[in-house]
């Protein structure tokens, strides 16, 4: 076993007051950890499951700390961007103990793209056991960057993946390419019939929605039951959509960013162009926003129908306030930390766990401080 961060140090236990006005308590429940990436919770107290970009799936339980790697996970391809991203556990996991991985997995001419597929975590927790393949982003064209991955569940049969366009702007507009676009298969891993491009000639019958520029956050609204997705602009122009059956989220003819080079984007036609459809919310300076929680837990009733949105470039946990399909931003939580925010969840106890995505990177667990 790996050994576990000491708890209630003044390294592992401190208070901040940022500019979200109300004082937080956060823990380090483990640190040292490579790059993680994504969790998921395990049913009965059975502590997380943690991604590592690197390639290692990992279990933390509280008292434990980390275990060894998980053994029967995929090779993956991790450079740049790549690597092993999202984890989540199947809607019948009691049953069927299905752990799902997204992955970057690389192609003959060495460019790559993100992979989904499944293995049953055995009873003692150490192996993914005949783990296959269920999609591939085809063609592959990244060579480092923008995968998306991030997997959702909506609790109605139906498996999300959000997909980044490799880099390669242009084919979030291609109906035959699948970068750039949020996928829907069933939670087997198969096309719906009811998809929006099934039998349409020139188009993959997965795709639910496009125009998606590098997606990083994704979850279920659970008052609405919609799935919210957050993006990465270029520079400016990080975005909150609410993916829709068939739309066009207009990358890269509609953006409210730039080029890193300080021009226009070559495509753009402007920040509202016809038949693209807005975001919910857009940032004018990219925070590099990334995982994403909705609070609707009673354990804090002052969280409730906030969102958590993790931010990489601005080193924070970003609080918005959600009121039906609009958002505002209230302000930010952990910038004392000075760390890259990968994932943000809440709990089945109702408080909110952060992976912070850095060499030593950590897990938190975070609530108000009264």
């Amino acid at each position: 076993m790996r050994p576990l961060a000491t708890f209630f140090t003044l390294s592992s236990l401190f208070f901040l007051t940022p500019l979200y006005a109300e004082p937080l308590k956060v823990e380090i429940l483990q640190n040292k950890l490579d790059h993680p990436w994504a969790m998921a919770f395990l049913p009965d107290n059975g502590g997380i499951l943690i991604t590592q970009r690197g390639g290692q799936l990992l279990h933390w339980q509280p008292g434990k700390g980390l275990s060894d790697p998980i053994t029967g996970v995929p090779r993956v391809w991790a450079n740049g961007q790549g690597g092993l991203l999202d984890v989540a556990l199947a809607p019948d996991f009691a049953d069927s103990r299905r752990v799902w991985l997204s992955y970057a997995e690389a192609g003959k001419d060495g460019k790559a793209g993100t992979v989904v597929g499944y293995g049953r975590l055995n009873d003692d927790l150490t192996r993914l056991e005949s783990f296959q393949v269920v999609f591939r982003q085809m063609p592959k064209l990244s060579t480092g960057n923008h995968f998306g991955g991030r997997l959702v569940f909506d609790g109605k049969g139906y498996l999300y993946i959000g997909l980044g366009e490799n880099n390669q702007r242009p084919t979030a507009q291609d109906l035959d390419k699948l970068q750039g676009k949020v996928v829907r298969l069933t939670d087997q891993g198969k096309i719906p019939d009811d998809n929006p491009f099934v039998n349409k000639a020139g188009a993959r019958p997965e795709i639910w929605s496009y125009g998606i520029r590098n997606p990083q956050g994704m979850a279920m609204n659970p008052w609405s039951n919609t799935l919210w997705l957050n993006e990465h602009g270029p520079r400016g122009g990080d975005e909150i959509n609410i993916p829709e059956k068939g739309k066009n989220y207009g990358w890269p003819l509609a953006t409210w960013g730039i080029n890193y080079s300080g021009l226009a984007i070559p495509e753009a036609k402007g920040e509202i162009v016809a038949g693209t459809e807005q975001p919910v919310y857009y940032w004018k300076k990219s925070p590099a926003i990334s995982g994403m929680a909705f609070y609707n837990a009673d354990t804090f009733p002052q969280w409730k129908n906030k969102v958590f949105i993790g931010a990489l470039k601005d080193q924070d946990v970003i609080v918005m306030s959600v009121n039906g399909n609009k958002v505002t931003e209230d302000g930010r939580i952990l910038g004392d930390k000075k760390q890259r925010i990968r994932d943000v969840r809440v709990g089945p106890d109702g408080y909110l766990y952060v992976l912070t995505d850095e060499s030593e990177g950590e897990l938190l667990k975070v609530s108000p401080a009264g």
